[in-house]
């Protein structure tokens, strides 16, 4: 007892250490970049050992002397880097020969990374990053000790880009997010959703749209959020009529969609602002179009669902008034304006989400109904769920970087971006679709990021070749990297809202995709017509904006097969049609579907006249 009491002392000591420290290195800069990213990794590595046993079958394996081994050799290996430090920053890679020293610890700790990884994440990632080493041995005859060098002695490989964007940008928005959490931002979420559809048809399927891209802002994760929300939500639709497939689709589209919903998005969207050297700010304004479209689709698949079956909404003494709850907790929307308004102004994000971190705790001691419960463990526990949240994405970025490490030494980037240049027969649209197919099947077996971080390593230089332009194309792959979460055979978000929900999980599946269907489209859409991405002059900005809009209402309402009523077989290809040449930027394209529109929608107006008045 004595020794378990210990060993949670242990992990939140140093969690709550992990949290400390990269609040202090956002306030006061960050240190070179192989110490600070050593460090980031070090704590990361300390908590997934003591958080994640090797042994889970054995009584007090969290405590064993394998584990403390495990962390024992990890900070002897980074020790080694700081130790060094001075010398590693100046000497030549590939010219000066590492130290037998260097390669044993070299390889012991690109070991533990993999193990690590393994134990927080699964295989998928790393049996990718052994498959990458392997190419790099027996196919590209790359000497063991330049791997290794490049690996451990470099910002090239596990302490490379990928993982210095967990330690500066991520680990900062996960902590800005525990704080929201520990605050109360959660219920907020809820109420302010509620307040605004519950009532109206279909109201708590509205009622997971709103909320989970509000918490979505502040999570990142498709499946956090549907295990925050789902609780809540899923068993609203399913006592409102809401058949449990349907309700599994809906929560688990509308939470994977948190990644894409500015002004706090997925990891792999810091990611993408450092592989094309922009302000995240910049990644956010690209994304704030295809969001809204894919957030419009979801609220609309709910609309006319529940309009075609017949559903109603929450009754009023059920549902909380806006104006109350504005009132009483609406003052815990300022922290998440202090980091839009100051990412807007110019500032890092790392600081912004500081200063977003700071406000959390007075903003919610400014009123009585949300001081409740704020106390100084409040800070504490909310420190220590931000490292823990923290360490998932901070293992597949050092794993990935391990699959970077390669690419760079190698040259497969060049080799990989022939094939598919060769395979695509030169025309985009295949190089897209061998992309998409790609995403999905990365993104089945590991996390956004690391899936992101491949795609764009392997196959975005591809469609570059081909005639997208770079945000376009890294936006492509950043979209299928995430909507693999509802993609079958394997979509996590899915299997989680199917199991709240006691749903069918193939059925639970296939829901989601009708739900989620302009996700799968727009992304095509915005490599041919990059004004989506707020990419060109304002009015073709505007008009792609809203015939757009108006294509996904058509696309919504052709996959449920409701507009003004119940839709017959050919009014739902007239609608689907429309959706198609509306989406697709074009004066022809969109005259040609505004005109199916209008015939479909006359249709369905002609025959609700013609109805009998009901007694």
């Amino acid at each position: 007892m004595h020794l378990e009491r210990a060993l949670k002392g242990t992990i939140s000591t140093v969690a709550v250490g992990m949290s400390v420290y990269h609040l202090t290195v956002a306030f006061i800069g960050a240190p070179q970049a192989l110490f600070f990213r050593s460090t980031h990794l070090l704590f990361a590595l300390t908590l997934v050992f003591l958080l994640h046993p090797g042994f889970r079958g054995r009584e007090g394996a969290r405590a064993s002397w394998a584990e403390l081994a495990w962390i024992a050799i990890a900070a002897g290996t980074t020790v080694y880097i700081w130790v060094n430090h001075d010398h590693l920053l100046t000497r030549f890679v590939f010219v000066d020969d590492p130290t037998r020293l260097e390669l044993v610890l070299g390889f012991t700790f690109t070991v533990i990374v993999l193990e690590a990884t393994r134990r927080v994440i699964g295989w998928p990632l790393p049996i990718t990053a052994i498959i990458f080493l392997i190419y790099a041995l027996f196919v590209a005859k790359s000497r063991p000790e330049q791997i290794i060098e490049i690996m451990y002695l470099t910002t090239e490989g596990i302490f490379g880009p990928t993982l210095g964007v967990s330690a500066a940008y991520v680990i900062m928005f996960v902590l800005f997010g525990a704080f929201m959490e520990r605050t109360g931002i959660g219920q907020l979420f809820m109420d302010f959703a509620l307040s605004l559809t519950g009532h109206t048809a279909g109201g708590p399927g509205k009622v997971a749209v709103v909320s989970s891209s509000l918490f979505g802002t502040v999570s990142g994760s498709a499946v956090a959020n549907v295990l925050v929300d789902g609780p809540i939500t899923i068993p609203l639709m399913k006592r409102t009529g809401f058949k449990p497939p349907f309700a599994a689709a809906v929560e688990s589209v509308a939470s994977t969609g948190g990644q894409i919903m500015p002004p706090i998005m997925g990891a792999a969207a810091f990611v993408m602002a450092e592989f094309l050297a922009v302000s995240y700010f910049q990644v956010a304004v690209w994304a704030f179009i295809p969001a809204v479209l894919y957030y419009l689709a979801v609220f609309c698949a709910v609309h006319f669902e529940s309009k075609r079956v017949g559903l109603l909404g929450l009754p009023r003494s059920e549902i909380p008034r806006l104006g109350t709850v504005m009132r009483e907790r609406g003052h815990l929307f300022i922290p998440l304006l202090v980091i839009l308004f100051g990412l807007m102004a110019g500032y890092s994000a790392p600081l912004c989400a500081l200063a977003g971190t700071l406000t959390c705790i007075p903003v919610a001691l400014m009123r009585r109904s949300t001081r409740k419960g704020i106390t100084w463990r409040t800070v504490w526990d909310a420190c220590e769920d931000g490292a823990k949240n923290a360490i998932a994405v901070a293992l597949a970025c050092a794993c990935a970087g391990i699959v970077i490490g390669v690419i760079t030494l190698t040259g497969a980037a060049i080799n990989f971006t022939a094939v598919v240049v060769e395979l695509s027969r030169n025309l985009l649209v295949l190089a897209l679709i061998l992309t998409m197919l790609a995403g999905i099947v990365l993104g089945m077996g590991m996390p956004t990021t690391p899936a992101y971080i491949v795609m764009v390593s392997l196959l975005v230089p591809a469609i570059i070749k081909l005639g997208a332009i770079p945000p376009a194309a890294h936006m492509f792959a950043f979209y299928f990297a995430i909507l693999s979460a509802i993609t079958p055979p394997v979509a996590l978000a899915v299997y989680a809202a199917a199991g709240l929900a006691k749903a069918n999980l193939w059925e639970s599946g296939w829901a989601a995709m009708r739900v989620g269907a302009a996700g799968f489209i727009v992304p095509f859409m915005f490599i041919f017509e990059p004004s989506l991405l707020m990419i060109g002059e304002w009015p073709a900005i505007l008009q792609s904006f809203v015939t757009a809009a108006i294509g996904t209402v058509c696309l919504a309402a052709g996959m449920f097969g409701y507009l003004l009523c119940a839709a017959r077989p050919w009014e739902r290809v007239f609608l689907l049609a429309a959706a198609v040449l509306l989406i697709k930027p074009g004066l022809t394209t969109d005259l040609i579907g505004f005109g199916l529109l209008a015939v479909a929608a006359a249709s369905q107006k002609f025959r609700l006249r013609a109805a009998p008045a009901p007694k």
